[in-house]
């Protein structure tokens, strides 16, 4: 396997291509590296290539690698990019710099409660089940609005919105259903692409690429 800091260029690169071709700057998207299931030792070396931004999946995984990891890093951000249960909220308020699974009105409320608790505003993404899959996490994109509603209600900082298009697929047709779905509520953010897609994902306007298995190879 190449090493970390070669895989690492190697995502930049590609985000960079991607990024020219659409006429966007490199800068404006965010690599998130999907972190999951991988110990401290095969995350350190990314840190130590120049990664800064990490994602999880679930809440107690994290709370036992990252702090250990943050205090010899202290400008690392962590992003939780997994389901959410509304009882995790305070736990996931405590330790995360934004979350990509909001999704429902319940954790909304649960969110909003844990961020006034904790004195801590952590930025949101609104998860749609962009194919409208039953086994997955996401709005509807039909009560999208409403729930887009409540959370700015509930002053809950809005990142954008996130996909996980229907595996097997074009991703391309899901991405810029996201980007039409941002645009016509007034957000910017988009997180979306992972490690087959992200190229594609960037030229569609992607702020924000989840990449995994490209970064760390098979989950350990």
């Amino acid at each position: 396997m190449d090493e970390p800091a070669t895989l690492l260029a190697d995502i930049r690169a590609g985000i960079a291509a991607a990024a020219k071709r659409a006429r966007r700057a490199p800068e404006d998207v965010t690599l998130v590296a999907i972190s999951k299931t991988h110990p401290a030792a095969r995350i350190a070396p990314l840190i130590e290539a120049g990664q800064r931004v990490f994602g999880e999946n679930r809440v107690q995984e994290a709370q036992d690698k990252w702090p250990a990891l943050r205090e010899r890093h202290s400008d690392i951000a962590l992003h939780l990019v997994g389901q959410l249960q509304s009882n995790k909220a305070d736990d996931a308020v405590a330790l995360f710099d934004c979350i990509h699974s909001l999704d429902r009105a319940s954790l909304v409320a649960a969110l909003a409660r844990a961020m006034d608790k904790a004195g801590r505003q952590v930025p949101c993404f609104v998860q749609v089940n962009i194919g409208a899959e039953d086994q997955k996490g996401g709005c509807a994109i039909g009560d999208l609005p409403a729930l887009l509603a409540e959370a700015r209600a509930a002053a809950i900082p809005l990142a954008g919105l996130m996909c996980v298009p229907p595996a097997g697929t074009e991703a391309a047709p899901y991405f810029a259903l996201l980007a039409k779905l941002a645009g016509d509520n007034g957000i910017a953010g988009l997180s979306m692409g992972m490690s087959d897609d992200f190229e594609t994902a960037v030229t569609l306007g992607a702020t924000h690429v989840r990449v995994g298995s490209a970064l760390f190879g098979t989950r350990g």
